[in-house]
């Protein structure tokens, strides 16, 4: 199918793009990346009456990564962070997770901020924001505000961008020295949308106990579900603990749908199956060992 009409626009720089979009209100939206806009353009199921293209704003592509943190500019392509050593070093659950993100020319072109914005709970990117406790920046013309993940996924599909602003970035926060990560998944095929996914991340003490453990699954819930399991790891040592049992209490905290690929039953249960991978790889990391 083709879109719907639309007007075009092309602005070269942050403000110009700002001034149009508030212009043009709720029938504005950006293309940044366009892997999810242009299908839901071509089977209108997305009819904006204003395309803002800001593939020629310069400054918006950036990747900075420090001990504090790794920013990602709403230009940044998913493929140009997974390559990042620098993004990689701060935060390995990045490219853990950026790897299961749909295919390699899809990653070329797609953002990660583009992802995050389109809040789709299927998908990789808003788990990870969602478990670092990460945020995004949003500019308008009245001004700039940073979000936190945990307002930021509003729904299915939604997220806390306003008509009128502009994604500019989003900062995803590093963690404590002795942590871990993993971002397991299970699609019908490589590259489609999970059935069910689980990104974990483990903290421990320097007594090597765990002191601290979340999860955040996709696709069991209309925004990533995001899981605190410090207390069901008990007092003993990361290496003894039983992680299918703290995996229980990732599997009673979610209440997925079913649909025509998986039941509800099923993706509960897997959600509990890769919990458990999730948070021992995770812990294996931590440790600085491999599973």
């Amino acid at each position: 199918m083709k879109p719907p009409p639309f007007d075009y626009h092309g602005p070269v720089t942050l403000g110009e793009a700002l001034d149009v979009l508030a212009e043009a209100g709720p029938g504005g939206k950006v293309l940044a990346g366009g892997q999810s806009l242009i299908p839901l353009l071509n089977m209108r199921l997305a009819a904006p009456a204003h395309i803002v293209d800001v593939n020629r704003v310069p400054g918006l592509d950036g990747i900075e990564a420090g001990p504090v943190g790794v920013r990602v500019g709403a230009l940044a392509r998913h493929a140009a962070v997974e390559r990042s050593p620098q993004a990689a070093a701060v935060l390995p659950l990045l490219r853990q997770a950026l790897r299961l993100v749909a295919h390699p020319v899809i990653r070329n072109r797609g953002t990660v901020v583009g992802s995050l914005v389109h809040a789709d709970p299927a998908a990789e990117m808003p788990a990870v924001l969602a478990l670092l406790g990460g945020s995004v920046r949003l500019a308008s013309r009245d001004g700039e505000r940073e979000v936190p993940a945990a307002e930021f996924f509003t729904g299915p599909m939604e997220s806390a961008v306003r008509p009128g602003e502009l994604a500019v970035s989003a900062f995803f926060p590093a963690l404590p020295p002795r942590s871990g990560t993993a971002f397991h998944e299970v699609a019908r095929r490589h590259g489609d949308y999970a059935v069910a996914g689980v990104a974990a991340a483990v903290t421990l003490g320097e007594d090597l106990r765990v002191a601290a453990a979340r999860v955040a699954c996709v696709s069991v819930g209309p925004v990533p579900v995001v899981v605190d399991v410090t207390p069901a790891c008990g007092p003993g040592p990361a290496a003894g603990a039983d992680w299918e049992a703290v995996a229980g209490a990732v599997r009673d905290r979610v209440d997925p749908e079913g649909d025509i690929h998986a039941t509800a039953d099923y993706r509960r249960h897997l959600t509990g199956v890769l919990a458990a991978r999730a948070l021992r790889d995770a812990a294996f990391a931590a440790r600085g060992e491999e599973s």
